[in-house]
Formats: C-alpha cells, sequence, structure tokens
C-alpha cells in the first residue's frame, strides 16, 4: 500500500500559502527559519540562563500566536480575510518583511556569540551598543516584530492578525525580561545606562 504524499502535501502547504501572492510572504518565512535554525549552532557557552517556567511569560502567547498565524488554522476553520490586498500591495508588504527579515539578521551577525534563543548570559558577555543596537535595544525582536504585523495585515484573517500581535507581545516581555536579567548581570551602570540612550524596539522615541 503506497502512501499518498499529496495528502501530506496539502496539509503542510495550506490556508492562505495556496494563494499567490500571499504565498511569497510563506516562501520568505520558511527561508528565514530555515536560516535561523541552521545558524543556531552558532553561540557562545552560556554561563547562565533564565528559568524554563519563568520563560513562559512570553514563550505562551508566542506559541498561541504562531499556531494563529499559521495558514493551517485558517484553513480549518474556513476563515475567510477580512480585505483582500491587491498583489501591488502584497509585493510592498513582502519588501516590509524582507527588510525586517534583513534587520534580524544585522543584529544576529553583530551580536556574533552573544545571541542565544533564550534570555542567557553568555561567557565574557558585555553590552553590545554598536549598529543595529545602536538603533534599538532589541533589533532581532524589532524586524520579526515589523515582519510579522505587515504578514498578518497582509493575509487579512482574524487569526493571522491575532497571531501576529500576540507574537509581538510575547516579544516585547522577553525583551523586557531579559533587560531585568542583564541589568542583573551586567550591572546597572553598564546595560542600566545603554537603556537610557537607546529606544528599545521602536527606533528614535524616547528610552525606556
Amino acid at each position: 500500500m503506497s502512501f499518498d504524499f499529496s495528502k501530506l502535501l496539502s496539509v503542510a502547504w495550506g490556508g492562505w500559502t495556496t494563494t499567490w501572492p500571499t504565498q511569497l510572504l510563506a516562501l520568505i518565512w520558511l527561508a528565514w527559519l530555515a536560516s535561523w535554525i541552521g545558524a543556531s549552532f552558532w553561540q557562545g557557552r552560556t554561563q547562565k540562563q533564565v528559568m524554563t517556567l519563568e520563560s513562559g511569560r512570553y514563550r505562551i502567547p508566542i506559541l498561541v500566536g504562531g499556531i494563529l498565524f499559521t495558514p493551517w488554522t485558517a484553513e480549518v476553520l474556513n476563515e475567510k480575510p477580512l480585505w483582500v490586498f491587491s498583489n501591488t500591495a502584497v509585493y510592498v508588504t513582502a519588501l516590509i518583511v524582507l527588510a525586517g527579515i534583513s534587520f534580524t539578521w544585522w543584529g544576529r551577525l553583530h551580536l556574533g556569540k552573544f545571541w542565544s534563543n533564550t534570555i542567557t548570559h553568555k561567557e565574557d558577555h558585555r553590552v553590545i551598543d554598536t549598529g543595529p543596537y545602536g538603533i534599538v535595544r532589541h533589533p532581532i525582536y524589532t524586524g520579526l516584530i515589523a515582519g510579522m504585523l505587515a504578514t498578518g495585515i497582509a493575509v487579512g484573517t482574524v487569526t493571522a492578525i491575532l497571531g501576529a500581535i500576540l507574537i509581538s507581545l510575547g516579544m516585547w516581555q522577553k525583551g523586557r525580561m531579559e533587560e531585568v536579567f542583564l541589568s542583573k548581570e551586567l550591572g546597572e551602570d553598564a546595560y542600566g545606562a545603554y537603556c537610557r540612550r537607546v529606544p528599545m524596539i521602536i527606533p528614535f522615541l524616547s528610552p525606556r
């Protein structure tokens, strides 16, 4: 008895990913995810990190938001978009998403071995305040939030929009927790002073 891969593919590739040009947004995110996971092995040794239970404060909204954001949720709910973007509007959105993703990679490459998927204190950890970290304190979160919100609006379903908002709130919460942690680990004089100089998520806003 042969396995029907077409059924598996239809489940994996469904919802708003089946319609061009919003399918382009899915391809961009898949490419980013694959590259991000592939680079996850490049990081320094961890000295200390936030406990798993405590990290649930940001992990839960990100997880729930991620489930809502996926095209399969809208497909299961047979959800229709609130509006339909024109091809031109989606291509403009794709450029915004690419800009956001590029900003995340600039931040990650500039952070180097100090990067981590969790809130950690790495060996020889120090405050990085140059490059994108001189624009915002969390350029990776800034780029992801911009890309997620733009994609959610372009897709136009309630679940995608709500998912993008929850993911953004989770990242904001993670950023707040990270700053409390690093202020204790690196010292208020060093990290606290940095927080008073540079905006958190949105460029050009007043710090803090």
